[in-house]
């Protein structure tokens, strides 16, 4: 069979149902093969958009996603969405066409570099030289995109490489001499970690999204309860752990709340499991030399780059997390310590907005209360990301955001590869009239391919994150901030044959909630906030 024909076969073999791509001439043969197979193929609108649905996707199922692009700038157009998958730790594929083999490096039409350009934000690459290495480099990728510290792989296939023939068995197993991802965590280090929860006063557990990643949620709530320790969270952590669980303080960080920041500072023991600590979460934390770090990662990268450690457990959290709850008995009493951090728990009162705007914080707490309780509420970045991280309740569903990249534009496609993940789970996208300009035109691929996401733009004519950066740090001066022109978005629904509402009052928030939830079919709200209104509470 051809090598396209052969990487169709491989992608069958991966169990991959659905794949995110904008085709061009450079990876035409694939794509015609392709098209006689079952896989759904998802047209975007914009190349980097193949790349954050299908991160979307990936997040949902948690296995690898696939994005595909042609050679050049359709490539080039992805690096954006493979920075973005690296950052955050999402397993994906990334399939791009290339120029004929023998005109590499002559800057022939659409020739690009792309396993050069996208070096720094990939696990691993492969330009594909060899037809007969097809399979095994397949085989590799999804191994090593889907294990360890997931992340991009991407994988650049020559024009006249697809067009090849060869003989095609896919491979069972993989064994990759270079790359041995830890799984068991050191003994000696668990027993030093079980020995300082047992003596600590004051421990706590900071949950990142490596808990999503590494499909260990489930046991970092049963260590909790079984530990009787209290958890707090980073952003990407968001729904590890329940909300209305008594165990759980909410978002640390510059963003967060008081309760999680006070526990970060007050505790003896922090126990680090799957966070980055990246600068927004450590800028509420204190170094402190009586305080106990133990940080348990898949990366030993990760392990004490931003934050000093004591005990680094280098590991599968699934398997590190098993044995230490093998290594720490129950039955510990903490209501001393959890009732200091219970005083701290703040419930401020929500100010109304002026006469035809709504106020944000009151738009989420209101959303939440109609959401069903496993639903994947995807927010883009900038004050829409603050106002939902901060009010939103997760007992049983997702947050899914771009966490270490920030990246504008990532809601609606993310949204999208989500509700395609999972069709039963009501999907929500929320973002703000900056961000959704620059993914708007998704609004098509949700038409086009059925996907019932709702969209949620929150409209204050603002680059509003950077608006109250200028007006905190640089005197006021507002440069380049005004959305000035910007057309009316519920009109551009309505281009796209989707039903919309403008809220502008807090009189018809609840109604127009009610019928976004309820619609079987992709729906669209345009929220009027205040122009000036702020991010804290």
């Amino acid at each position: 069979m051809t090598v396209a024909k052969a990487m169709t076969e491989c992608l069958a073999a991966e169990g991959i149902s659905t794949v995110f791509g904008y085709p061009g001439a450079a990876i035409c043969p694939f794509y015609d093969e392709l098209y006689k197979t079952d896989i759904r193929h998802v047209l975007v609108r914009h190349e980097v958009n193949g790349g954050h649905a299908a991160s979307g996707y990936a997040r949902i199922t948690g296995k690898p996603a696939v994005a595909i692009a042609t050679s050049g700038p359709g490539a080039l157009n992805l690096i954006t969405a493979i920075a973005t998958a690296y950052m955050d730790s999402v397993p994906m594929v990334v399939i791009t066409g290339q120029v004929n083999s023998d005109q590499i490096g002559r800057d022939v039409f659409q020739e690009a570099d792309i396993t050069g350009s996208a070096e720094p934000f990939v696990k691993h690459s492969y330009l594909l030289k060899r037809p007969e290495d097809t399979a095994e480099v397949f085989k590799r990728a999804f191994y090593i995109a889907g294990t360890g510290r997931r992340g991009p792989v991407l994988i650049d296939v020559p024009f006249d490489v697809q067009k090849a023939e060869i003989d095609f068995e896919y491979p069972e197993t993989v064994d990759i001499r270079s790359y041995r991802p830890s799984s068991t965590g050191n003994g000696n280090q668990i027993k030093r970690a079980a020995a300082a929860v047992a003596a600590s006063k004051k421990p706590l557990i900071l949950a990142g999204g490596g808990l999503f990643t590494g499909n260990a949620v489930e046991l970092m709530r049963r260590f909790a309860q079984q530990t009787d320790i209290p958890v707090v969270s980073t952003m990407m952590g968001l729904g590890a752990m329940p909300t209305d669980s008594p165990l759980y303080y909410g978002m640390l960080g510059m963003h967060g709340c008081k309760a999680a920041n006070t526990a970060v500072n007050s505790c003896d023991t922090l126990i680090l499991l799957g966070a980055r600590v990246g600068d927004r979460a450590i800028a509420a934390m204190k170094q402190r030399d009586d305080l106990t770090v133990i940080h348990v990662d898949i990366d030993p990268a990760e392990i004490g780059k931003n934050l000093d450690v004591d005990i680094p457990i280098v590991g599968d959290l699934t398997l590190v997390l098993g044995q230490l709850i093998e290594a720490i008995p129950g039955g510990t009493d903490r209501s001393e310590w959890k009732h200091t951090l219970d005083g701290c728990r703040e419930d401020k009162p929500i100010q109304p907005a002026p006469a035809g705007y709504v106020n944000p914080k009151q738009f989420i707490r209101t959303l939440d209360k109609y959401l069903p309780d496993d639903a994947v509420v995807v927010a883009d970045v900038g004050q829409n990301q603050i106002w939902t991280a901060a009010n939103i309740t997760l007992n049983g569903g997702r947050f899914l955001a771009s966490g270490g990249m920030g990246t504008m534009g990532y809601s609606l496609p993310a949204a999208i590869g989500a509700k395609l993940a999972d069709p039963s789970r009501e999907v929500v996208a929320i973002c703000g009239d900056g961000s959704f300009q620059m993914q708007m035109m998704e609004l098509a691929t949700a038409v086009q391919h059925d996907v019932p996401v709702k969209v949620i733009v929150m409209r204050n004519n603002y680059l509003g994150m950077v608006r109250e950066l200028q007006e905190r740090a640089y005197d006021n001066r507002l440069t380049a901030v005004s959305l000035d022109g910007s057309p009316c978005f519920t009109r551009i629904a309505e281009a796209y044959g989707i039903a919309n509402e403008l809220v502008d009052s807090p009189d018809n928030m609840d109604a127009a909630i009610q019928r976004l939830i309820s619609s079987d079919k992709p729906y669209f709200l345009e929220v009027a906030v205040e122009d000036f209104e702020k991010t804290i509470l």
